[in-house]
């Protein structure tokens, strides 16, 4: 019995949407609704390149060791996954000596979002910081 109560119940399940009606003067409107649309997306486009316009940064062109730590290591489990690797190899195996060496010639390519106090943020390239090594050797800045 409770088999035939649930067969007879309709659960609003149709093979195909009904299709909106439409009145013929909606149909101008609507096409020139999507004649607008094009437009509003390029505007905001173009905002959106004046607003990438580079500003004067305030943080420091220097690399701090946290994202130094933090770019060695993502990038040496990239290269440890099979990753490119963007320098010459010379005998070199492991993906952190790897992950050095491309840092050392610039070739990692990150982007380092700055988090500042007010929300907004900086992006700095890898190939745009000052990298100090562990040996005290400064490495980029031109």
């Amino acid at each position: 019995m409770a088999e035939d109560d649930y067969d007879d119940v309709d659960m609003g399940y149709e093979d195909e949407p009904p299709e909106p009606e439409i009145e013929e003067g909606m149909e101008e409107d609507q096409e020139n609704n999507n004649e607008d649309a094009p437009d509003d997306v390029v505007g905001d486009a173009e905002e959106k390149l004046q607003e990438t316009v580079e500003r004067p940064r305030k943080t420091s062109k220097f690399m701090t060791k946290y994202e130094r730590a933090r770019i060695l290591g993502t990038r040496a489990l990239q290269i440890s996954m099979n990753a490119p690797v963007m320098v010459e190899l010379e005998g070199e195996t492991d993906p952190l000596e790897i992950a050095m060496k491309e840092l050392r010639e610039r070739k990692i390519p990150f982007t380092i979002r700055r988090y500042l106090p007010d929300g907004s943020y900086e992006d700095w390239g890898v190939d745009e910081l000052i990298v100090e090594d562990s040996g005290k050797r400064q490495v980029g800045g031109d």
